[in-house]
């Protein structure tokens, strides 16, 4: 069963940096897509950025020019760096799985905590 575990949330002061990584176990068929989602206390989960087949990326207008996504394929891992952060920067930040084939499941990590103090 492919999993995907994120790490590297932390708490940090406002201007500080942090790199979160989603590692997938290893799944050829599938081919995962993975993207980075967070959630804040009391709102909905949201688009973060995400890292395409083709290699692009898209970012949302929040944290676009601030956080940079890459990927290495030979790990299964994502990374996410994450710099200028701001207190509303402070989420639950989970690591999504989209597939093309319809019987592959969308994945979800367990998330990690990033916490971004004033």
């Amino acid at each position: 069963q492919v999993q995907l575990v994120e790490s590297g949330g932390d708490s940090v002061q406002t201007g500080g940096s942090l790199k979160l990584s989603c590692r997938s176990s290893p799944s050829a068929y599938c081919n995962y897509v993975l993207s980075w989602y967070r959630q804040a206390p009391g709102k909905e989960r949201e688009f973060v950025s995400v890292f395409e087949r083709d290699g692009s990326t898209k970012y949302s207008d929040s944290v676009k020019g601030r956080f940079s996504i890459s990927r290495d394929n030979t790990l299964n891992t994502v990374y996410l760096q994450m710099n200028n952060l701001k207190p509303e920067d402070t989420a639950m930040y989970y690591c999504k799985g989209e597939s093309v084939y319809f019987n592959c499941p969308v994945l979800w990590g367990q998330g990690t905590q990033v916490t971004v103090s004033s």
